[in-house]
């Protein structure tokens, strides 16, 4: 007989920040269960698919989501019930028309986005497969590289670093559990540094350190210490990433960097400031170095600097297909940032993916800020084949459950797993 949902249901849940989120679970006729929980954004673009929160000051501070949580029971449930679960499209369309709305705003992306991967997790299940292969198919080999956030700023962490995330990339390891490992011992050695200064080791909300520095450019120079201190070659064997998230020090038409000492600058200077950054550390990748309304700042940064870096969209895109295919026509980025959560379904993130990939662009798979213990992420950024994955730090729970899955899809494939350097600008 068919195998079809028995049951589709959801709870409110925490994520890694204390804040509620939905976990939807999912029953199959086969007898197959699991659930799948939705991360949660700080650093969030205006036209992101929304997060239903109830806005019930007495509970949460406003922030819960039984609201969601009833869309799902209520609503989704009893259309979604008694469909096969490996018709992923055809379910998560039946979502987005029962929404209703552009942005995902009647129901909650984060009651649809919850139902949508619990499917997919159910379905891969029933399959009999792991769910990289369910999602990727035969061509499913390619483990990502991790880039790995070791100093936090910005919305991040309190504190004088204007620019939200430095990441650091193992180029040059040659499988993921080394790179994995490079990027480990590169993190304890620059809390050694960071302790022998009197500077905090305390960490940000993605696990990277947050220390008071004298400017952005002082994280680039601690980290190139702390990669020589792990006996590793900057450039050669780790490479630096940047997520200034600019949007957050954007306004009125310029950048102010005045916590960090750096002044008001508007979209040419601040793109000389990376000019100088670049010349100076192994920087491989700048994600949104620019804001998300700065088109035509963004078309000049990219004209710039995208043959030397990767240059990569993420509030500006949103994953949203809408505005990545205005990005592809306008040469405004040459890659793109990929969030579950930023448009809510697994199929809309599958085809902004595609869209990328056939546009010869980039595509960094991402977490959340606020994240949950679920490794589903980890499986998506091995079926998509996008070659990189921003996780977080080594630390924290559910930064690692990701990670630690990774290892384990690596083991998996054996011989047949691919490891590679993505990071060539061409």
């Amino acid at each position: 007989m068919k195998t079809v949902i028995n049951s589709i249901n959801a709870m409110e849940i925490l994520d890694s920040r204390g804040n509620p989120t939905v976990r939807a679970f999912c029953s199959l006729s086969d007898g197959t269960t699991c659930s799948a929980s939705v991360p949660s954004g700080a650093s969030t673009g205006e036209n992101e698919a929304v997060e239903l929160r109830d806005g019930d000051p007495k509970r949460y501070g406003g922030k819960g989501v039984l609201r969601a949580v009833e869309n799902v029971n209520n609503i989704i449930a009893p259309e979604v019930c008694g469909l096969d679960p490996t018709r992923q499209v055809e379910i998560d369309r039946l979502m987005i028309d029962l929404d209703g709305t552009e942005n995902k705003s009647k129901l909650g992306a984060n009651a649809i986005l919850g139902v949508s991967m619990a499917v997919a997790r159910a379905a891969a299940i029933a399959s009999g497969l792991p769910l990289y292969k369910y999602l990727g198919g035969a061509e499913a080999v390619r483990i990502p590289t991790p880039m790995m956030n070791i100093i936090n700023g910005g919305k991040h962490a309190d504190n004088s670093v204007d620019f939200q995330e430095y990441m650091i990339v193992p180029m040059g390891a040659p499988t993921f559990a080394e790179g994995l490992r490079y990027n480990a011992e590169t993190f304890h050695c620059l809390k050694k540094i960071l302790h022998d200064r009197g500077l905090a080791t305390s960490v940000g909300d993605e696990g990277g350190f947050a220390p008071y520095l004298s400017s952005n450019q002082e994280a680039c120079k601690v980290i190139v210490e702390a990669i020589e201190a792990a006996g590793y070659v900057p450039e050669e064997d780790i490479g630096i990433a940047i997520d200034p998230a600019s949007t957050s020090f954007w306004h009125d038409g310029k950048y102010d960097l005045s916590n960090s000492g750096g002044g008001i600058l508007n979209s040419t200077e601040l793109t000389d400031l990376y000019t100088v950054m670049i010349a100076k550390y192994p920087i491989f990748l700048l994600e949104d170095g620019l804001a998300e309304n700065d088109w035509d700042g963004f078309k000049e940064h990219t004209r710039r600097l995208g043959k030397q870096i990767e240059i990569v969209g993420d509030d500006i895109y949103v994953t949203n297909t809408k505005y990545i295919e205005r990005g592809i026509s306008e040469k405004t980025t040459n890659a793109a940032l990929i969030k579950l959560n930023q448009i809510g379904t697994v199929t809309e993130t599958i085809e902004a993916v595609r869209m990328c990939h056939s546009a010869g662009w980039k595509c960094l798979i991402s977490h959340r800020s606020g994240e949950t213990e679920d490794s589903f992420l980890a499986d998506f950024a091995v079926a998509m084949g996008s070659g990189q994955l921003k996780s977080g730090s080594a630390c924290r729970g559910e930064r690692l459950a990701k990670y630690n899955r990774l290892l384990e899809i690596e083991a998996e494939l054996g011989p047949a797993a691919e490891f590679e350097n993505p990071f060539t600008v061409h």
